[in-house]
């Protein structure tokens, strides 16, 4: 995929980040009155999908200085971190299902991989000369 396709990825990523982020202040926090620790649950969900959701932004910087296929699996490593480990702590606290929750150290260790991947991304992609 291109720079600019990971960067859109990852900006719109990130703006549902704030709006999931809103939810959780005003809604769950304010309206529905959760428990802390579900709330603390909560939070920690959006703020790791914001925080990969700007290393999707660099991923697609890094990439318009030259694709690799490196990149495009790091990309999706953080893509595919998100859904799971946010996602997955988002369907579980929405519905109790248990299940949900076993998604989550999957999603952490896309995103462990994704970013050692960026490291050596990072390192190895040139410019076009």
């Amino acid at each position: 995929m291109s720079g600019s396709v990971w960067i859109a990825i990852g900006a719109v990523l990130a703006g549902l980040g704030v709006a999931a982020g809103a939810i959780g202040a005003h809604v769950l926090k304010e309206t529905l009155k959760v428990e802390p620790s579900v709330l603390e649950t909560y939070e920690t969900a959006v703020r790791y999908q914001i925080y990969h959701a700007l290393a999707l932004i660099v991923v697609g910087l890094l990439a318009a200085r030259g694709s690799s296929g490196l990149l495009n699996a790091t990309g999706i490593l953080f893509a595919l971190g998100i859904v799971l480990f946010s996602g997955g702590i988002y369907a579980w606290l929405a519905t109790g299902v248990r299940p949900f929750i076993m998604v989550v150290p999957v999603g952490g260790s896309a995103w462990i991989l994704a970013w050692l991947m960026l490291a050596v991304a990072a390192l190895t992609t040139r410019a076009p000369a």
